[in-house]
This record gives C-alpha cells, sequence and structure tokens, in this order.
C-alpha cells in the first residue's frame, strides 16, 4: 500500500456470529444485535434502537454478507478494513471465524489487516454492575508468540493484506499493557524477516503520548483515540472525591441526579457531536501521529446508563469532521497517511459506517465524497 496518498482505514467488529462463549456469558444466540434490538430512548429525542438498513441483522456465518460489505467499502472509498482480533494467550481465540472465511474467499475484494485487540473481557463492557473477569488477557513469552505469528502469516502472505514498504500492518490495541514488549517486538520481527517480509509496520491505539509508544523504534504510528478511552465508563469528575471541593461536586451531582449516594452514575453522559469533534482538531503531537475519526457513537445499547452518547450526529456533521481530518492531514506530509474510521459496523456503539434505516447510505456517501474530492 502507498503512502503517498491518504488512506482510509476503518475497524471491523467480527461479533455477528453466536460463540459458545457468548451462548454462556449472555444467553443462547447472543450476538451484537442481541443488545441493538433492546436499546430504548434514554431521554427525550433520543433516537434509539439505532437499526440498520439494507444489509438487515446479517449473520457472518453467511460469507455472502461479507462479500457485499467489502463491495459497498470498496465502492465508497474505504480503502481497507482493519478486524479485530482476540487472541488471549495460550492460542485461545474468540470470533476468529469471519476473518478465516474471508482469507478463503477470494471474492471478499478489499485489504485489510488486523488490531490485536488485547484486553481482558468483563461484564462491565455491556452495563453490568458485575466487574467479573470473563476471560482473561494474558503474555505467555517467546514460545506462545511464536504461536501466535504462525498464525498470522498465512493472512499475512495474502495479496490483500495491507503493507507498507514490505513490512504487514499490524495494530495493537494496549501496547503499554504488554508485559515483555521487547520479547514480543523482536519474536515477530524475527519471524517476519525470515518469512520474506522487512519487519512488521506496528501501529499503538490508545494513549498517544505514551513514552513507551513515542521513544520505541518498533511502532511506526500511533492512532489517537484518548478521547473514549478517557470516559467511555468511568464517572468523569474534576475534583478528588475526598476532598472540600469533591464533595461539593459529588453533592451537585446527586441533587440533579447524576449519580447516586456513592457516586454510582444514574444518567449517561451526553455530549454534542459537532462540539465533541472540536476538540480532536488538534496538531499533530509527533511524527508517528494518525488521526481517528468517528461518524457517530452511542453506545447506550451496550453499556446504558453507563454509556457515552454524541447526540446530533449526522451525515452533514460527519461531513465536517472528515473534511477537517483531511485538511489537517495534508499540513503533516511527514505523518503516515492513513486516516482511521472508527468504525465499520460497531452497531451496539452506535459507531459505524455501514447503511442504516434512518440514513441509508449517507455515511459511506460523505467518505467517498471526501475522497473523490481529493483526487
Amino acid at each position: 500500500m502507498s503512502q503517498n496518498k491518504i488512506q482510509f482505514l476503518a475497524y471491523y467488529l467480527p461479533q455477528y456470529h453466536p460463540i459458545p462463549e457468548n451462548d454462556k456469558w449472555w444467553g443462547k444466540g447472543f450476538t451484537e444485535w442481541t443488545n441493538v434490538t433492546k436499546a430504548k430512548p434514554l431521554f427525550r429525542g433520543h433516537n434509539q434502537p439505532i437499526l440498520p438498513g439494507e444489509l438487515g441483522f446479517y449473520d457472518l456465518r453467511v460469507s455472502e454478507i461479507q462479500e457485499k460489505q467489502a463491495q459497498l467499502a470498496k465502492d465508497h472509498g474505504i480503502d481497507g478494513f482493519i478486524y479485530y482480533q482476540y487472541w488471549f494467550g495460550n492460542s485461545k481465540m474468540l470470533l476468529e471465524k469471519p476473518a478465516e472465511t474471508m482469507l478463503n474467499n477470494k471474492k471478499i475484494d478489499l485489504p485489510f489487516c488486523f488490531c490485536w485487540a488485547n484486553e481482558t473481557w468483563k461484564g462491565i463492557w455491556h452495563g453490568l454492575d458485575n466487574p467479573d473477569v470473563l476471560i482473561e488477557q494474558t503474555y505467555n513469552g517467546e514460545s506462545d508468540y511464536i504461536d501466535y505469528f504462525n498464525y498470522l502469516l498465512p493472512f499475512f502472505k495474502d495479496t490483500r493484506y495491507i503493507k507498507v514498504d514490505n513490512k504487514p500492518m499490524f495494530h495493537i490495541y494496549r501496547l503499554d499493557e504488554i508485559s515483555n514488549l521487547d520479547v514480543f517486538f523482536e519474536t515477530f520481527k524475527k519471524l517476519a524477516n525470515k518469512n520474506g517480509f522487512d519487519g512488521i509496520y506496528f501501529i499503538s491505539t490508545g494513549s498517544i503520548n505514551s513514552k513507551n509508544v513515542i521513544d520505541n523504534s518498533n511502532i511506526q504510528g500511533v492512532v489517537g483515540l484518548d478521547v473514549f478511552n478517557e470516559i467511555r465508563y468511568q464517572q468523569k469528575t474534576f475534583f478528588n472525591r475526598q476532598s472540600l471541593l469533591g464533595k461539593i461536586e459529588n453533592k451537585v451531582l446527586l441533587k440533579i441526579g447524576y449519580t447516586n449516594e456513592v457516586g454510582k452514575r444514574l444518567k449517561p453522559l451526553i455530549l454534542d457531536y459537532s462540539k465533541g469533534i472540536k476538540k480532536l482538531n488538534i496538531d499533530f503531537p509527533h511524527k508517528k501521529y494518525i488521526q481517528c475519526v468517528f461518524p457517530n457513537w452511542d453506545n447506550s445499547a451496550r453499556s446504558g446508563k453507563k454509556s457515552l452518547i454524541f447526540k446530533n450526529a449526522n451525515p452533514q456533521s460527519w461531513y465536517t469532521h472528515l473534511d477537517n481530518a483531511v485538511k489537517r492531514i495534508n499540513r503533516y506530509k511527514s505523518n503516515p497517511q492513513f486516516i482511521v474510521v472508527k468504525s465499520w459496523n460497531e452497531w451496539a456503539e452506535g459507531n459505524y459506517l455501514e447503511p442504516d434505516s434512518k440514513y441509508g447510505l449517507k455515511w459511506l456517501e460523505v467518505v467517498e465524497k471526501i475522497k473523490m474530492g481529493m483526487k
């Protein structure tokens, strides 16, 4: 993939088919659609449930769905999917089947790469009070990383896999949590070189100012996602809860019904989309920085009253957001020439480009229009 022009890459969620683990945790037949269809409005004018358009409530066990998704993306200016991948260590994986199906189906004609979503799964992801661990992310050293690389190798060798300077692109969600990071990097680099590549094009997501990221020569790019990592599930307060100002703040939040007596949030955090995206209009902090943009966001289907909602998101405001991102990256030609879109199909987070029942193809048509204007 050339770095001479801007490439739009979109995160792709594979949780649209049943697996035994989700059946056990959430009930038989659970998929991302389960939460989507249960969503209810939380305030006057709240658009829930948010329902899919022409692709419907699809099942990714049907390979024709992936063919249609890839064609839709390609027709509207998306240059590739970033498949979330769940490798928990000791060769334990979840939700791997859609990517494996795609690998074996050349009709799914769209470039792709992986994001290792290296995070322990907890019940709180679905708005539950139960913080119990469902499945733990582990980091088990060289032999385990060899197994992981060998699993990835057929994907890396595929002509559709995104490569930069003969390096397969590989995103890592929580880089700072890998306890033996040097071992991980060296293992992957050594095996990549052994198999005819010139290394791995590692991209980190999350904290864009982490010294571990900025100072590490292995990291080629850092996707800016701080706005979500900071406030998705936690109560946002300005003062220490035990300080005088903190106690006053708690009383105010309690009085307006935002929290209960123990500080538990009773209402979602609601931001205006157009105002919120202005906070992302920042100068690039360093030469590894990669912008992340989002067309919409409302994870109340998954998280209920603990959710983060960007209200008033629409294709017009999305156009402004994406257009500004293109203008900014044109001022920073030495940075990686990628814009990451979150996301293609995270429906339970109200975060998607796919056609919906309200706007149809308009989210995607914005990307197409912007892309045409870049030529």
